[in-house]
């Protein structure tokens, strides 16, 4: 499960993300968790982890590659603003044509 959980995030665009739910919901579970575990395991720098949000655009507490605060400053080095609340606006930058 985990080599499609990274299929499915390698083709979400660069300023734009997708929730933890949106891809479980793409790979028939209902256990967003389950995405969560594959991204967390996830070793290479070419899985764009980082645009992967939970369903009210908030951050990964615990993003594997250096921390919440890693996963904003790339968000925002792809054009993501954050909202004054410190959620992501899924109007906005939600990626909606990912299979």
């Amino acid at each position: 499960m985990f080599e499609e959980v990274y299929k499915i995030v390698k083709k979400i665009p660069k300023g734009k993300v997708l929730t933890y739910g949106q891809i479980a919901k793409m790979l028939g579970i209902k256990d967003a968790r389950k995405v969560g575990f594959a991204l967390h395991a996830n070793k290479s720098s070419d899985i764009p982890c980082h645009r992967v949000v939970n369903k009210d655009g908030g951050l990964a507490k615990s993003f594997a590659f250096g921390g919440i605060e890693e996963q904003q400053i790339r968000l925002e080095a792809e054009g993501v603003i954050f909202q004054q609340n410190g959620l992501v606006d899924l109007e906005k930058y939600l990626y909606t044509e990912s299979r």
